[in-house]
């Protein structure tokens, strides 16, 4: 049985879908701050098998106990955090506690119930400005623009040390780049409460004529276009990585193993644009604007670990991802 806290998110619930479609069994924990309930029905649908769900936050020790009581928990698969970068800027103190102290509490109960194996969330915003592209693993982190970045390498150190503290515990560090698109049934997608912090359910809403024109953050960074360039995944394929990364824990047995999940190509923000409107026909109005606080220039990973070891490869275009996003975001409340 897997605990999946953040389970109706965006990456979390793709994650639930991809758990049952092979087999596992899905507890959910999630507080719905940034998410919503009837996705649970959805993820059941697409996934073939009923899932327990849990309301709360990791913050509450209470519940995560509850949940590893009531449960013969195997895993761990940590969705729980805040994921927007210019937000992250704003609001730091409420990005460390929740990305922070949560996971802290995470392990805690975790080490209580005996229950050592995890996979975590992580993001290609711990390696800062690189100094080169593509990345590796092996490129150095630290250097973090932005508070949401910081988080993530502050727990990346947090399991370092557990690990080495304890080297019966089995984790795994999944860096995302950047992950969007939708599940091509058009029942699950990207959906955040309020304004969309991310890029792609702001073009499908300025499509749709909900908001009136995307903000490109910049058109003077040192890329072809000015814009910046980053590794966009499909959001199926991210999930497909979960599940070839919970395969390694369960065969290799007590390890700290650490994959880049992209594609190894990267497209700037107008490519991003033009990639849309050719794949659904639909113009984007949009404008540029000042930089954002946080950004980097240019981003893409090296994924040859991930394929060497994981066997994991992305298989979907960027064709893919706009215009499964396009279709998530028409099917919105039907």
């Amino acid at each position: 049985m897997i605990l999946v806290t953040g389970g109706c998110g965006y990456i979390g619930s793709h994650t639930c879908v991809e758990l049952l479609k092979n087999e596992y069994d899905v507890v959910i924990l999630d507080d719905f701050s940034n998410s919503q309930k009837e996705v649970v029905e959805k993820i059941e649908k697409l996934g073939g098998k009923k899932v327990k769900l849990y309301e709360g936050n990791m913050i509450d020790s209470s519940i995560l106990n509850r949940i590893f009581e009531e449960n013969r928990i195997d895993a761990v698969i940590d969705f729980a955090a805040y994921k927007a970068v210019g937000e992250s800027v704003i609001k730091p103190i409420e990005y460390y506690k929740n990305n922070v102290a949560t996971v802290l509490e995470l392990i805690e109960a975790m080490k209580k119930h005996n229950c050592k194996r995890l996979v975590f969330s992580s993001s290609a915003t711990v390696y800062g400005t690189p100094s080169y592209v593509p990345i590796t693993e092996d490129s150095k982190i630290g250097g973090t623009t932005n508070p949401y970045g910081t988080s993530k390498l502050f727990v990346e150190q947090i399991l370092n040390d557990l690990y080495k503290s304890d080297e019966e515990w089995d984790i795994a560090i999944l860096r995302y780049f950047n992950p969007i698109g939708a599940h091509e049934s058009g029942l699950l997608g990207e959906r955040p409460n309020g304004i969309p912090a991310n890029i792609m359910p702001y073009i499908t809403k300025v499509c749709k004529g909900e908001l009136e024109c995307l903000n490109v953050f910049g058109d003077d960074y040192d890329t072809p276009d000015g814009t910046g360039v980053r590794d966009y995944i499909h959001v199926v394929d991210l999930a497909i990585g979960h599940i070839k990364a919970l395969e390694k824990l369960e065969k290799e047995k007590k390890g700290l193993f650490v994959y880049n999940l992209g594609t190894g190509q990267g497209y700037s923000v107008l490519e991003l644009i033009k990639a849309f409107e050719c794949a659904t026909l639909k113009k984007v109005n949009y404008k540029i604007a000042p930089r954002r606080d946080g950004d980097i220039a240019e981003c893409y990973s090296d994924p040859t670990k991930a394929k060497e070891e994981l066997g994991f490869v992305a298989s979907k275009s960027l064709e893919d991802m706009c215009k499964d996003a396009w279709n998530f975001e028409n099917n919105i409340n039907k």
